[in-house]
C-alpha cells in the first residue's frame, strides 16, 4: 500500500519591499525625481518647491535613507534623451545606489507610454521601485503596471493634444503673416516697442559687411577670419565664427524684409524632430513683413554667386576642400581639370606645398602641365599684377565673363584704384587682392601661365 501524500508549506523568509511595506532591518535608499517643462517664473517656483518638499518628505521617514532629488529644468517629458538629471538617476539605480524612486506623477516621469513602461520595468528588474504620488501607483504592486499603462497613455494623449494646439496656433499666425524671430540668436534685428522686429543699427552694419565681403569674392572661411580678427560676435554672442553661421546669414531671406514661413515642421510630437518642408505642408511667403537690411538686388546676387560656387566646387573637386586662397582658382590647360595642393617632405626645407593637376591621377590622362610650388605661385601673381598695373600686356586679349556681377566688377575696379594709389607699394603677395582681382589661372604644358582677371583681361607670363 502506497504512503499518503503530504504537502508542507515553507513560509517565505523575506518579501519584496514596497513603499508601503518598509523593511525594518535595513533602511531603504530613497530618491525623488522633479521636473518642469518650461523656465517661466511660475514653473521654476514649482520646481524649487518640489525639491524642498521631497527632501523634507524623505528625511522625515526614519526607515528611509535620503539619496538625492534628481531634477531637470525646462525639459519636455516626451522623451528622455535630453533629461540629464533623469539619466543620471537611472545610472545610479543601475549601480545599486537607489531602492525607491518617488515622483509627483506619471506626467513628471514621462509623457511617453513606451518610456514609462520600459523604464519602470527596467528598474523593477533591478529591484528598484517607483512610486507615483498623484496616481498612488507602486510598480511593485501587481496592479501597478496595468494602471501605469492606462494612465501613461492618457498622459501621452494629453501631450499630443497640447502639441496639436500649439502647432495650430503657430500655423494660424503664419497664415496671418505674423513673423517671429529668435532675437537672442538672430543678428540684425531686435524686438520693437510694438512687438514687431526693428533693425539694430550696429548689428545691421555687420550683416551688410558680410554680404559685401562675399560679393567681393571672399570665401565663407575668409569671412570668418575677418570677423574673428575684428572681434565681432556671432548671433549667439560668441567670438568664434563658423562657415555654417555665415552661410545661414547669406541665405536668410528675412534680411530683405520678407519672410518664408514654415520651412520646416515637427514630424513627431514625441521626438520633436524637425524635418525640411519639401512641399508636405503649406509654406507662406510674406512680403514687406518688417524693415529690410539688405536690398533685394544684392540678396539675389549673393544667391546666384552662392549657387555658382557650390556647382563649381562639386564639378571641380567632388566636394574637396583645400582651404587655400588658390583653391578652385587653378586649372590645367591640357585636360581642364582643377589643380589641387599636395605636400612634399624634403630633407632641406621640410614640408613643401605644391600644386598639380588632379587629372594626372586618371589612367587615360596624358597632360604635361608643370607642378608648381605654392611660394612660386605667389611670386607669379605679383609679376602678373605688376604687368596689369603697368599696362605691359596685350590689351586685346579680353574674354567675356558672364558670371561676374556688377558688384564683383565694382569691387575689382576699386581694388585696382587702391593699388595704383600706392606706386611705392612693396611687392608682397596679398590674399585679399588676389581674391578680389583673379577669376582663374590656367597652366599650359609649354610653361606659360595665363591669368584671367575679373574684368575679363588676360595676362600671360612664363615660369
Amino acid at each position: 500500500m502506497s504512503a499518503e501524500m503530504k504537502i508542507h508549506i515553507i513560509q517565505p523568509t523575506s518579501t519584496k519591499q514596497s513603499a508601503t511595506e518598509p523593511n525594518q532591518t535595513k533602511k531603504r535608499r530613497v530618491a525623488a525625481y522633479a521636473r518642469v517643462s518650461t523656465l517661466d517664473e511660475e514653473q521654476l517656483n514649482s520646481y524649487e518647491n518640489q525639491i524642498t518638499y521631497y527632501t523634507n518628505y524623505i528625511k522625515s521617514h526614519p526607515d528611509w535613507e535620503f539619496v538625492e532629488v534628481y531634477s531637470d529644468e525646462g525639459i519636455s517629458g516626451l522623451n528622455t534623451k535630453r533629461r540629464l538629471g533623469f539619466k543620471r538617476m537611472i545610472r545610479d539605480a543601475r549601480n545599486g545606489k537607489i531602492d525607491l524612486i518617488i515622483t509627483k506623477s506619471i506626467s513628471r516621469f514621462a509623457r511617453n507610454t513606451v518610456d514609462s513602461l520600459s523604464i519602470t520595468r527596467y528598474l523593477k528588474n533591478m529591484g528598484v521601485e517607483v512610486y507615483f504620488e498623484k496616481e498612488n501607483i507602486h510598480t511593485f504592486d501587481p496592479k501597478g503596471e496595468f494602471l501605469l499603462s492606462i494612465l501613461s497613455s492618457i498622459a501621452q494623449e494629453e501631450s499630443r493634444s497640447i502639441s496639436a494646439n500649439v502647432t495650430w496656433g503657430m500655423r494660424k499666425n503664419m497664415q496671418n503673416g505674423k513673423v517671429s524671430m529668435a532675437y537672442s540668436n538672430f543678428l540684425g534685428y531686435r524686438k520693437g516697442a510694438d512687438g514687431r522686429p526693428e533693425v539694430d543699427p550696429e548689428e545691421a552694419r555687420i550683416i551688410r559687411q558680410i554680404y559685401s565681403l562675399y560679393l567681393e569674392g571672399k570665401t565663407l572661411r575668409e569671412i570668418c577670419r575677418i570677423l574673428i580678427r575684428n572681434k565681432v560676435r556671432t548671433p549667439s554672442g560668441k567670438l568664434k565664427w563658423s562657415t555654417h553661421v555665415v552661410s545661414s546669414i547669406l541665405r536668410n531671406e528675412k534680411y530683405t524684409g520678407n519672410a518664408l514661413l514654415q520651412k520646416s515642421y515637427t514630424s513627431d510630437f514625441i521626438n520633436k524632430k524637425l524635418v525640411k518642408n519639401d512641399g508636405t505642408i503649406p509654406q507662406y511667403y510674406v512680403e514687406n513683413s518688417h524693415p529690410a537690411i539688405i536690398d533685394q538686388e544684392t540678396f539675389d546676387l549673393v544667391q546666384e554667386e552662392y549657387a555658382k560656387r557650390n556647382k563649381k566646387e562639386a564639378k571641380d573637386s567632388g566636394g574637396r576642400h583645400n582651404h587655400s586662397v588658390f583653391d578652385k582658382k587653378l586649372y590645367c590647360g591640357d585636360c581642364g581639370s582643377i589643380f589641387g595642393v599636395r605636400h612634399w617632405q624634403t630633407t632641406t626645407k621640410g614640408v613643401v606645398y605644391v600644386w598639380r593637376c588632379y587629372g594626372r591621377n586618371k589612367a587615360n590622362c596624358s597632360c604635361k602641365t608643370p607642378i608648381i610650388r605654392d611660394e612660386d605661385l605667389r611670386g607669379i601673381f605679383i609679376k602678373t599684377l605688376n604687368q596689369l598695373i603697368s599696362g605691359g600686356y596685350n590689351k586685346e586679349e579680353v574674354i567675356e565673363l558672364p558670371h561676374i556681377s556688377k558688384a564683383l566688377l565694382a569691387s575689382f575696379n576699386k581694388c585696382i584704384e587702391k593699388i595704383k594709389a600706392k606706386p611705392d607699394r612693396k611687392p608682397v603677395f596679398d590674399e585679399e587682392e588676389f581674391l578680389a582681382l583673379v577669376d582663374h589661372i590656367k597652366f599650359l604644358s609649354n610653361g606659360k601661365i595665363v591669368t584671367c582677371f575679373k574684368n575679363g583681361q588676360i595676362v600671360t607670363v612664363c615660369i
